[in-house]
């Protein structure tokens, strides 16, 4: 018995969207372990906020990989879970800097970017196959990251003189 046969969604349709939650999910994954590196390492001027954030960051990134694996099984598909298949595919890419200030939070801002990116292209590939439950997941997503965005670059930003 498949799940699909019972949510009425088109597998043909719905294979697109698997693929888009698979790069997705590497893409989190690799996320998540920058953000720790970052967390780990924080160094220097506004230590004790930073490492607050990036901890909030990898708890929040933690909790989509398990929202879209989840969705790709709902889909009727197998989430990848090895890292070395991860790191052939995503478009984040493993960091082992040691951030240090605003460097660290340019780096979540640029890759929050490329998430972006991505879930717009799932949103899209999930309207086209009428899954309603995964466009509702992404559109939750870019809401959320969209803010993260506007407070990133605020503090990013120098005050006007």
């Amino acid at each position: 018995m498949k799940t699909l046969e019972f949510t009425g969604l088109d597998q043909k349709k719905v294979n697109k969207v698997v693929e888009g939650l698979s790069q997705l999910l590497a893409d989190l994954q690799v996320f998540y372990s920058n953000l720790r590196g970052f967390h780990w390492n924080v160094k220097g001027k506004g230590f004790f906020h930073l490492h607050e954030k990036y901890e909030e960051y990898y708890d929040d990134v933690a909790d989509k990989v398990d929202e879209v694996a989840e969705r790709i099984l709902q889909l009727g598909a197998t989430p990848e879970n090895r890292y070395s298949e991860y790191l052939k595919v995503a478009n984040v890419k493993e960091d082992g800097f040691d951030p240090s200030g605003r460097e660290g939070m340019e780096k979540v801002v640029e890759t929050l970017s490329v998430l972006i990116s991505q879930e717009r292209k799932v949103l899209q590939s999930a309207s086209e196959a009428g899954d309603e439950v995964t466009v509702s997941l992404m559109s939750d997503y870019l809401k959320e990251q969209e803010k993260k965005v506007w407070m990133i670059v605020s503090f990013l930003s120098k005050k006007p003189a």
